[in-house]
């Protein structure tokens, strides 16, 4: 008697992204875990939004509540910035190594310390920071009309900045290497001119954070982010009676 032909249930296809010891993986921000596939990166959407953060940055965090209506979330998805920033720092750590007479494996060195070090591990770290406090001080009360997922996302805290790291990128990284001749002189002119770059790229840096959270409704105080200027501005105050931030900057960060 033949067989009667049975149907065979197809074994559940694993998650590419879902770590085979549970949802560790899914812990990991979306932004992080989509790197390596450059297929799907929207590039020209990156470089529009790397533009308008330093023309008009407001309008990069028109769209925010748009996504988090289409995809369920603050904080993008897409990791083409992250590639496009990183490939910047690539051509500001071979511009600084040309300065200062790096060879080639100086140069890597300095642009894994650049992209590494300045970028990402000081970008968690800040976003770390300002999640915890938008979380735990800027939360708006909750109400009827709040949705009960209205809470800051790290990869949100992430994104905020990277956003604002692009501006100080062009004052620190490429804009002051054209500068270093007259940054180094010993005169209060020059001294004044390096300060005041830096208190300009700490800034910029401060009103992007600033920007970035104030977009999103459900936070409250938000001008409380632009605290820091003040004791940046008080500081930069003091360091003009003869303290030059440029220079101290370049030797710890090249070496004399």
């Amino acid at each position: 008697m033949a067989m009667l032909p049975t149907a065979v249930a197809p074994a559940p296809q694993e998650d590419p992204y879902r770590s085979s010891s549970g949802g560790l993986s899914n812990n990991v921000p979306l932004i992080f875990r989509r790197l390596h596939r450059f297929q799907q990166m929207d590039f020209e959407l990156a470089a529009w939004q790397l533009t308008y953060l330093c023309l008009a940055p407001k309008r990069v965090y028109r769209n925010v509540y748009f996504h988090k209506q289409t995809k369920n979330t603050w904080a993008r998805d897409d990791p083409a910035i992250l590639i496009l920033l990183s490939a910047c720092l690539c051509i500001a750590a071979v511009a600084w190594s040309v300065v200062y007479s790096y060879g080639l494996v100086g140069c890597f060195k300095l642009a894994l310390l650049m992209i590494l070090r300045d970028f990402l591990l000081v970008g968690m770290v800040v976003a770390t920071i300002f999640w915890a406090f938008s979380n735990y001080v800027l939360l708006a009360p909750p109400t009827h009309s709040t949705a009960a997922d209205s809470k800051v996302e790290w990869a949100y805290a992430f994104d905020v900045h990277t956003n604002a790291f692009f501006p100080l990128y062009l004052t620190l990284y490429l804009g002051q290497l054209f500068l270093v001749p007259l940054l180094l002189k010993n005169n209060w002119v020059c001294l004044w001119l390096g300060n005041t770059l830096y208190l300009a790229a700490f800034g910029q840096y401060i009103y992007g954070i600033y920007l970035g959270f104030n977009a999103l409704p459900f936070l409250i105080r938000t001008e409380l982010l632009l605290s820091p200027l003040l004791p940046l501005f008080t500081g930069y105050i003091l360091t003009l009676l003869g303290f030059n931030v440029a220079k101290h900057v370049l030797e710890a960060y090249f070496g004399s």
